[in-house]
C-alpha cells in the first residue's frame, strides 16, 4: 500500500453507547487489511480510551484514522475544555470525571495513561476553552 488509507469518525458527545464505534470500524478495518493483531490491538484499545475522553470531558469531537506501509496515526480532535494540567492528567487514577459519570463505570483515569501505553508516541496539543488534539502513532 504506497496511499494512505484513511478514516473519519465523529465521535457523538452525548451517547455512551455509541462511544467506541470508531474504534470498532478501525478494528474490523485493520483486520480486513491483514494486520497483526497486537498492532490491531493496541490501535483499538487507544482510540477506544480518546472516544471515551471525549465523550466524558469534551461533548465530543473526531477521531481521524491514517495507514500507511509503516505507521498508523491516530488524531483525535475535540473542542472541548482543554486540559490545564497535562502533567497531572496523565497520572494513572487522576480524573475529573464527574460523579455521575464514575457511576456508569468510566473516569477511572487511565484513558490517557493508557493511550500512552499502547502507541509508540503521543503528542496533546491543549489549549483551556478551545479544545485538544491528540495524534497518537503506531508503528509497524
Amino acid at each position: 500500500m504506497s496511499e494512505a488509507v484513511k478514516f473519519r469518525f465523529d465521535v457523538d458527545g452525548s451517547d455512551f453507547s455509541s462511544a467506541g464505534a470508531a474504534s470498532v470500524m478501525v478494528k474490523k478495518k485493520l483486520r480486513q487489511l491483514g494486520y497483526p493483531p497486537e498492532i490491531i490491538r493496541k490501535v483499538s484499545i487507544a482510540m477506544y480510551e480518546g472516544e471515551i475522553n471525549m465523550v466524558i470531558h469534551a461533548n465530543g469531537g473526531t477521531a481521524e484514522v491514517e495507514v500507511y506501509d509503516d505507521v498508523i496515526i491516530i488524531t483525535l480532535s475535540d473542542t472541548g475544555p482543554g486540559i490545564p494540567d497535562v502533567a497531572l492528567a496523565m497520572q494513572e487514577g487522576y480524573s475529573t470525571a464527574r460523579e455521575n459519570i464514575r457511576t456508569l463505570g468510566f473516569g477511572a483515569g487511565m484513558g490517557l495513561p493508557n493511550m500512552k501505553k499502547y502507541t509508540d508516541s503521543m503528542e496533546i496539543d491543549t489549549r483551556i476553552g478551545e479544545g485538544t488534539t491528540i495524534t497518537m502513532k503506531v508503528y509497524l
